[in-house]
């Protein structure tokens, strides 16, 4: 190999812990759930209402931050909170 292409070559791998954390503090997801998925997500939540769109504000870690029933709510939550909203598909 060249000395160009070994400069190029990565020295070290992300662990699955650095790739969780990647943009913790910086970054909320934005994802769209349905009623059960937010029950499971948001334990203290006795009984999702059914029939309605629902978004969640998550931390780059996963973590459950907010619940909504708003994309603009569950944006601004994130901006509220200093954190780049990011969509989740």
């Amino acid at each position: 190999m060249t000395e160009e292409k070994e400069a190029h070559q990565p020295t070290a791998l992300m662990s699955m812990k650095e790739l969780a954390l990647l943009g913790d503090g910086e970054v909320a997801y934005i994802k769209q759930l349905d009623a059960d998925t937010a029950e499971q997500l948001f334990p203290s939540l006795k009984s999702a209402p059914k029939g309605i769109d629902l978004y969640a504000v998550l931390g780059a870690d996963g973590t459950p931050i907010a619940l909504t029933d708003s994309r603009h709510a569950a944006i601004a939550n994130a901006l509220e909170n200093d954190l780049v909203p990011v969509s989740v598909h």
